[in-house]
């Protein structure tokens, strides 16, 4: 069935049926609902990592500045002070979602909208007929690269954005905020021209850590600039923010910490580690690898990296989907080097959690990875359990 369903997909791709189907679901809600998005300020981010960071940071700034937000990210939406978690296994959710939820928030009264964009969101249309403000790219690492057929088409992906944010969105004073420590930055520069604004590092207080998160900030920081916000509101914001849970999320700090990071890809995986590493203890990762055949190629690449850095590393499950876990786990374990850590294996991830919380020693750190926020494990045929790795850490620690 599955084989079907793909050659099908394949025939309609090569008809443009998709083409149309999805500008058909990206124009008739822009219509329904309105176009809200010419009724507010409309901030769009893209790039591989720092998205849902620097969304949470700029709604966090707005707000500390006294304004209403509507927030579609990843980790939640939100309409001013309503907030809700996404669960749609979906950081851009389709069929007019974005649109509805934009309706929403003028209704509301929220004078700013704050949206993540990811590149197959936009292969699949569902930026058009939002008019954007300001868009944001955080910088590429190599993710969907299998689905997209290669990295420089997923870069393609994440650079329509930026066309179409400079071409068609019927907003004045359009301003594109950019990654000057990204190699791909000058791809993106190219397309905003004399519109672009470059930003490094934040140098100012704050609460989380990590060069990424100073990244985060500083992207942040020029996204309220150019919308007229007072720099003493933009630093007492980001000193006071705590962090977005998911990210970097400490479930405990001493006697070892506990963490629980989204990081999925080799570069994040490294940042994370890089900033969690220190002499006082080990790190302990557990972590796994998405299935259904998504980006098989990095799997080895995890495994070269975390044994690099990891004293424990335990390999489990995040979301297998239709492949075996068992493959998914030896294919990670093929890229550790010859000199490895200690490693377990557990296809149950929360027995892969207490194990790691089991082992460690007053200055270690583990570190979960894979999952942050996700609601859900995804097996076969659509099967799908409840998790949360942080509640699943806490038990683990209440028990010890």
């Amino acid at each position: 069935m599955a084989r079907i369903k793909k050659t099908l997909r394949g025939v309609a791709s090569s008809l443009g049926i998709l083409k149309i189907y999805h500008l058909l679901f990206a124009w008739f809600p822009a219509v329904l609902y309105g176009h809200p998005s010419s009724k507010m300020v409309l901030v769009g981010i893209t790039g591989t990592k720092g998205k849902t960071t620097v969304a949470e940071l700029v709604t966090a700034i707005l707000v500390r500045a006294g304004e209403k937000v509507a927030l579609s990210s990843s980790y939640r939406f939100c309409i001013g002070e309503k907030s809700w978690i996404n669960k749609m296994g979906n950081t851009m959710p389709g069929r007019g979602y974005i649109q509805r939820l934009l309706r929403m928030g003028v209704k509301e009264g929220c004078k700013y909208g704050v949206v993540e964009v990811v590149s197959e969101g936009v292969t699949q249309y569902r930026h058009k007929f939002l008019d954007f403000n300001i868009a944001v790219f955080t910088g590429l690492h190599p993710e969907h690269i299998e689905s997209h057929g290669g990295f420089e088409k997923y870069r393609e992906a994440k650079l329509d954005f930026f066309r179409d944010v400079k071409n068609n969105s019927k907003k004045h004073n359009k301003k594109f905020v950019i990654n000057k420590n990204s190699e791909d930055g000058k791809y993106f520069a190219e397309v905003a021209g004399k519109d672009a604004i470059f930003y490094e590092k934040y140098d100012g207080e704050l609460q989380i850590i990590g060069d990424f998160n100073k990244e985060n900030a500083a992207a942040a920081t020029e996204v309220a600039k150019a919308l007229g916000v007072r720099d003493e509101i933009i630093k007492g914001a980001l000193a006071d923010f705590d962090g977005v849970p998911g990210r970097m999320d400490f479930v405990q700090e001493t006697p070892f910490a506990v963490v629980v990071d989204y990081a999925h890809t080799p570069g994040s995986l490294e940042a994370a580690y890089g900033a969690l590493k220190s002499d006082k203890g080990g790190l302990i990762c557990v972590f796994g690898s998405d299935g259904g055949g998504r980006d098989k190629w990095k799997r080895p690449k995890l495994g070269e990296i975390a044994s690099q850095y990891c004293r424990d590393l335990i390999l489990t499950i995040e979301n297998p989907y239709d492949e075996d876990p068992q493959k998914i786990v030896d294919e990670i374990r093929s890229g550790v080097r010859s000199d490895p850590p200690r490693i377990y294996e557990f296809l149950n991830r929360g027995d892969a959690i207490k194990k790691a919380i089991d082992i460690a020693k007053p200055g270690d750190a583990v570190i979960i990875t894979g999952k942050g926020t996700e609601p859900f494990i995804r097996l076969a045929k659509g099967k799908k359990i409840s998790w949360s790795d942080r509640d699943v850490a806490a038990r683990a620690l209440a028990s010890k």
